[in-house]
């Protein structure tokens, strides 16, 4: 996400300068357990046509990638990234992350431990992916593959920002639980789970009122822009929030007593004098 970049410990982050060797690099590392074509890659990188001497052309850009892949990724025993029966495929060893993969497997792992109940693990899980996913996948670049990448990572982010939020909730963390409701929803203002996580976060918080005006706004929304109602799954989130009782509510604090305008109450001045010793 973001800039195209190879870290290492104790080294300063290098950032790939070549548009076409960023997508290029892109794509070999999502696809390193099978490989890429030759066809498919060039098309990647040319998605708007490919030159006539696309093939030469191609060989320049892989060129710069095995450059940029050089140091500090370059394995013991030769290039990670090599050519075979038509296909490159990029070798890379056990130490090395890739950001979107570490989101996609923190995602899974949430969603178990949702189901298990466990909101700390999920919670953990969900920020640390919501955080890989900051940015934009290569927003400069547009072609059939690059775009797939990010409708894929979209749903991925929406899914991460639900469960933060739940878990959130389900933690007592009422600020984060209805920020991350909040970003979900404006990132996809028709999807239905983003908004019952921002009426499940202003239940949590006691704010029921708050709640039933989120289903209302999106039952108009839908209503106004695709032309249908709430489905079922949101309709019965909102009939139980009906059926909830009130939150307790701690009772009102009795008025000061009221004092005269000249600063004597009557009441408190005959209590005062029944104390006093007759005159004499």
């Amino acid at each position: 996400m973001g800039p195209v970049t190879i870290e290492h410990e104790g080294l300063a982050p290098l950032h790939v300068s070549s548009a076409q060797a960023q997508v290029a690099l892109a794509r070999l590392v999502l696809e390193r357990d099978l490989g890429t074509s030759r066809e498919h890659l060039a098309d990647t990188i040319w998605p708007e046509g490919l030159p006539d001497t696309w093939a030469s052309a191609l060989r320049g850009v892989v060129s710069r990638v095995r450059s940029c892949l050089a140091s500090p990724l370059q394995n013991p025993g030769g290039t990670p990234l090599v050519s075979q029966s038509g296909r490159y495929l990029l070798r890379l060893s056990d130490g090395c992350a890739v950001d979107l993969e570490a989101a996609e497997t923190a995602v899974a792992e949430a969603q178990t431990a949702f189901a298990e109940g466990d909101h700390a693990v999920v919670h953990r899980l969900a920020a640390g992916a919501v955080a890989n996913l900051r940015g934009s996948f290569l927003p400069a670049h547009e072609g059939e593959w690059a775009g797939s990448v990010r409708d894929r990572l979209e749903e991925l982010r929406l899914t991460a920002l639900e469960l933060a939020s739940l878990s959130a909730s389900g933690l007592g963390d009422e600020h984060h639980a209805l920020r991350y409701a909040d970003e979900a929803v404006r990132r996809a203002p028709f999807r239905e789970s983003a908004h019952r996580c921002r009426m499940t976060a202003h239940a949590a918080a006691g704010n029921r009122a708050d709640a039933l005006r989120s289903y209302h706004q999106l039952g108009e929304v839908l209503a106004e822009e695709l032309g249908i109602g709430p489905a079922p799954e949101t309709q019965a989130a909102y009939l139980e929030l009906l059926r909830a009782p009130e939150p307790a509510r701690p009772p009102r604090p009795a008025p000061p007593a009221r004092v005269p305008a000249d600063g004597l109450d009557p009441v408190l001045i005959g209590a005062f004098e029944a104390l006093l010793p007759p005159c004499r």
